[in-house]
């Protein structure tokens, strides 16, 4: 799943949390302010009534109102999704782990590897602790074992690199992960 879209969604279900119900034109306008263009949240708005989070009311051409349906079941949706691509990513490094062992990997091969897994992690601990700003996020129970689940990969990925043959692999990795943020900055 694009985590644009999750983003987005997210920031939809804050605003209609904050609101209760809430016009159209205006839903889509505070989502368009913080994350995305008009044609994605629209999008991502339909998306989210199609699935059943959020109730759409027509009252009229130009006045249709958004509400959400159960916050709670709507929450806990979200961090089911969430949870599923953790275990993916869990599954991916042990898969990797796994293969290093079996295959004789190129030093490069390896390292790429590390720090592609490396990205996937943050990005998804970035999204937590976007959720953590939101108490509905927070109490529900799926948080704390994506929470505990993303600590796991962490870890694997330390152990990971603590166990390559090379003694300067994890400063190869910290001089990559500085490059790279170094080259994105100067491309935008």
């Amino acid at each position: 799943m694009d985590k644009n879209s999750e983003i987005i969604k997210t920031e939809i279900i804050r605003v209609l949390n904050e609101n209760g119900k809430i016009r159209g034109t205006e839903l889509a306008k505070r989502v368009i302010e913080k994350v995305g263009n008009e044609k994605i949240v629209y999008r991502e708005i339909s998306a989210l009534v199609e699935a059943g989070e959020i109730d759409k009311k027509v009252h009229s051409r130009s006045h249709i109102e958004y509400e959400l349906i159960n916050l709670s079941e709507s929450v806990n949706s979200q961090l089911k999704n969430l949870h599923k691509e953790v275990e993916m990513i869990y599954e991916e490094i042990s898969n990797f782990e796994k293969m290093v062992k079996e295959e004789k990997f190129s030093f490069h091969e390896r390292l790429r590897s590390i720090i592609h897994q490396i990205h996937i992690i943050q990005s998804t601990d970035g999204i937590m602790k976007l959720l953590s700003y939101y108490p509905a996020f927070r109490k529900d129970q799926m948080y704390s074992q994506i929470t505990r689940k993303i600590n796991d990969c962490w870890e694997s990925i330390m152990n990971s690199i603590m166990h390559q043959e090379e003694g300067d692999f994890l400063n190869e990795v910290l001089a990559n992960l500085r490059i790279a943020q170094i080259d994105s900055k100067n491309v935008n």
